[in-house]
This record gives C-alpha cells, sequence and structure tokens, in this order.
C-alpha cells in the first residue's frame, strides 16, 4: 500500500506538468460546441455567474494547476486503468480522479443552496473536467504516466503517446481555429445529438477506457506516426470531441434549467 500512494504521488506530481488533456484548442472546441446547444434559460444562468463566455474558462483549470491554492485538483484530471485492470478494479488515486470529482462538482451544482460563488468555481472545474473525462490517454495506465513514459516520433520528432493524443492529432489534421472545428464537425442532426449526449459519468469513462487499450494495441513504442495514424484515428478524435460537447450541455441544461 505505501508503494501505491508514493506512486499515485509520483504520478500526480507529473501529471501537473505534463497531462494536459486536448490542449488549449481541444478544450475550446468542446466548450464551444456545449454553449452551442445549451437552452436559452442556461444560457443566460450561466453567463449570470460567470464573468466572460463558457470559452474563456475551457482551459482555466489547466492554468491555475501551479497555483497553491489548487494544489488539490493536480490528480482530478485522468483517471490511470492499467493493461488488464478496469476502473472498478484499478487502485483509486486517494486524491480523487477525473470521474470521482466530475461527479462530485454534477452533484454539488445541483445543490440549490450553493452560493453563486461557489457555482462559479464549480461551472468552471465542470467544463473542463468533462473534456478530460474524454481524452482517451486520461484513462491511460499508471505504469507509463498516462502515455507520458510511450516513446514515439511524430512527424520524425521526439514526443510521447500521451502528447500525440491531447493536441498533435487534432493540430495536424487541420488548421482550423476552434470555431472553424466546431462549424466543421458539429453537424449531427438533432437524434444523434441525444444519442452521443446519452449515458452517465461512468458510462463515458468506461467507453473512454475501452478507446484506450485499442490505442496501445494499435500503437508502438519508439515508432514514427504521421499521416496515416491521423486517418486512422482522426474520427476516435472527432467523435470524442462532440461527445464531451452535446454532454456538457446536457449536463449544464439540466442544472441551470
Amino acid at each position: 500500500m505505501k508503494h501505491v500512494t508514493i506512486l499515485c504521488l509520483g504520478i500526480a506530481l507529473f501529471a501537473g506538468h505534463f497531462a494536459y488533456g486536448w490542449g488549449d484548442k481541444g478544450h475550446a472546441i468542446i466548450v464551444s460546441i456545449a454553449e452551442r446547444h445549451l437552452t436559452p434559460k442556461a444560457h443566460k444562468n450561466i453567463q449570470s455567474i460567470l464573468d466572460h463566455p463558457m470559452v474563456y474558462y475551457a482551459s482555466w483549470m489547466d492554468n491555475v494547476r501551479s497555483n497553491p491554492l489548487y494544489a488539490e485538483t493536480a490528480s482530478w484530471h485522468y483517471a490511470n486503468v492499467d493493461e488488464g485492470e478496469s476502473y472498478k478494479t484499478m487502485t483509486k488515486n486517494p486524491e480523487g480522479d477525473v470521474y470521482t470529482k466530475t461527479v462530485m462538482v454534477i452533484d454539488r451544482l445541483k445543490d440549490r443552496s450553493l452560493n453563486d460563488s461557489l457555482k462559479t468555481l464549480y461551472t468552471k472545474y465542470l467544463i473542463h473536467l468533462v473534456a478530460d473525462l474524454h481524452c482517451p490517454m486520461h484513462t491511460g495506465r499508471l505504469t507509463d504516466l498516462g502515455g507520458n513514459k510511450f516513446p514515439v516520433k511524430w512527424f520524425g520528432q521526439p514526443t510521447n503517446l500521451h502528447a500525440v493524443w491531447d493536441e498533435k492529432i487534432l493540430e495536424s489534421a487541420h488548421r482550423w481555429s476552434y470555431t472553424e472545428w466546431c462549424e466543421n464537425i458539429d453537424v449531427a442532426g438533432e437524434k444523434e445529438r441525444l444519442v452521443m449526449a446519452s449515458g452517465t459519468p461512468s458510462d463515458w469513462l468506461n467507453q473512454c477506457v475501452d478507446i484506450c487499450k485499442k490505442i496501445y494495441l494499435n500503437t508502438q513504442q519508439d515508432t514514427n506516426y504521421s499521416y496515416d495514424y491521423i486517418q486512422s484515428h482522426i474520427e476516435t478524435v472527432e467523435t470524442q470531441l462532440l461527445r464531451a460537447g452535446y454532454r456538457l450541455a446536457a449536463l449544464l441544461n439540466e442544472i441551470y434549467q
């Protein structure tokens, strides 16, 4: 148990510098998609507690990691699942993870007695955590620190599997702004959006774990990847961006109805 605790602490410290889900653009895409599908009432209520549009806070949780006031959130961005394990069987990080904290934040926001200051804080948490919950390598193995110690090359340049899935596939696929990404991928009809938005945070996490396991099977260490890898995986990236956006919108519409 002592070994597990030390290992969990180590990854929390390591992740504070390297585990940035989706990168700034990916987070902005997800929050922008969610904003496009808010009800007028939810949009009005959210804007009454935020000083800026939601997308302004898309990467806020990443940006405050070095602030001692938010040190407790270091482990909230991921939930590691090793090979041969499931989230259920995996030893949990005692400081919490992206699943437990997403559920906690949702429960807090549904408390009608919550004051506006905490509503603001937890809303800023939620718009980031839901995105990280859908970033496949944020359910990567603890043994390689979520892919951070899984070396690969990207167009000939040394990097790691975590970085490839956080932002390199997305940035290499199209030179679009986050608004252009939204315009080009947020084209599903209402019925399809409802299907994609369905489920619970537990379902979403397990879905992400399954995707991550396939990524490990289809990626080899110390191998150079480029256009073929993008073509093989861009649909998965787009689907996860859309799922996160639609699910975030559904949560916010329920909370701020």
